[in-house]
Parts: structure tokens; sequence; C-alpha cells
């Protein structure tokens, strides 16, 4: 009998490059506003935008556009010009239509980890961008079930759990961000297995607390996942 009913895997930054992307956007949108403003205030303005949006927009490249255009009418003070403003809309469609690169590794433990354990993709975002990155991955056939939700809660969490009949502590995701993919995990009873990515956004820098390590891992690269599911099942 094996230790975990389902496995788990959140999609960006855990098994294709996603954060990554948002960095050269943000330097090219850096550039676009040189004009306008300094680049630590570009920053500033434009982490608050996406703050203050997140309830609105969500997460994924569409509500970062809306983010962007916001925060360059505040740094401009309006005066941005309309052909600024495409240039800010091209730069989301060149995001959007960027093609899926999996991270090192991920292909083959994906693969193996399948032939044990039912496996679930969870991630958050865009819908239709969502949709079309798992397409391209390549990896939808290991997924028994694919869930695309619009925020990663301890609530979301149990009430996934709660419709696919998985009891939390046999369930165990894998994941880049604390924030998102280990601490709720954490909170209704699962166990969880940190891969940090090189590139974390500020938003998701979280601590892990002390009471919660028994049923928390940390790895440096997924390719070690394979030995330590194997571990936790001895």
């Amino acid at each position: 009998m094996t230790t975990f009913d389902v496995i788990a895997f959140d999609a960006d930054d855990t098994l294709w490059h996603s954060e990554s992307l948002y960095a050269a956007a943000q330097e090219e949108y850096r550039r676009l506003l040189a004009a306008y403003a300094e680049t630590e205030v570009i920053d500033r303005v434009l982490h608050k935008t996406e703050m203050r949006n997140l309830p609105a927009y969500g997460y994924g490249v569409k509500g970062f556009a809306l983010s962007m255009i916001e925060a360059a009418l505040e740094l401009s003070q309006h005066q941005i010009s309309g052909s600024e403003v495409q240039q800010v809309l091209d730069l989301a469609k060149r995001m959007l239509s960027t093609e899926v690169e999996l991270l090192e590794g991920v292909a083959e433990v994906v693969a193996q980890l399948a032939e044990t354990y039912p496996l679930m993709l969870i991630t958050k975002g865009d819908l239709a961008h969502q949709e079309a990155k798992i397409e391209q991955s390549g990896l939808k056939p290991y997924f028994r079930s694919i869930e695309i939700v619009t925020d990663k809660t301890p609530q979301s969490y149990a009430a996934l759990l709660a419709r696919h009949h998985i009891e939390p502590l046999r369930f165990l995701m894998i994941g880049n961000s604390l924030r998102s993919d280990i601490l709720p995990v954490l909170e209704i009873g699962g166990q969880a297995v940190h891969v940090p990515y090189a590139i974390t956004w500020a938003h998701e820098h979280v601590d892990v607390p002390p009471d919660q390590q028994g049923r928390y891992h940390e790895l440096e690269r997924i390719g070690q996942l394979p030995a330590l599911v194997e571990q936790l099942n001895h």
C-alpha cells in the first residue's frame, strides 16, 4: 500500500518556466516607461497595482497586462501615448504566445510517478491560457485530473480534495510557491514538497511555521522527487 492516494503538481515554475517570462516582460516594461519614472518607482507602482487588482483580475498574463496599463497611466500622469499602450498590449500578446518550456527533469519524473500514483495538476490563472500551456507541455496524458482554480487557499484545497474523496493526510502537493502550493496544503493536514524556482514573485515570499516541518519537505530540484516519495513510503 502506498502512502499517497494522489500526488499533485503545481504547473507554473514547477513543471515549466513562467516567472522568468514575467521577469523578461517587466524588464521590457521598465524600458518602455523609463521616460516617465525611475526603475524602482516603476516596480513599486506596478507591484502595488497588481496586488490591488488581484481580487478583480485574478492571476495570469491578462490581469498582468491590465495592471501594466493602469500602472503606466499613473506613472505617466495619464500622458502615455496610444502607441505606448499598444506596446504594452503587444508585450502581453507575446507572453501569451510563448511556447512552453519544461523544467529540467520534469518529463521523466512525471512519467515515472504516473506509473504508480494517480497524478493531479492544480494550477491557477487564466483558464484559456493555462489550458493552452497544459496542451503544449505534452504532460496532459499523465494526469488523471486537472484543476484550474481562481486561487489556492486552504478552503479551495479542502473543497477540491472533498470533491475527489481524498484524505488530506494521503495527499502530496509539489510546488514552487510556499504561499500558494505549500502552506495551504499543510494547513488542511496534507503533505507538501517545496521545489524552489530561481525567481520568485515577491507576493509569494512567506516562511514555513516550525510546527509544520513534519509534513513539509524541500528539494533542490524536481529530479529528486521520486527518491523522496520512495523514502516517505517506507
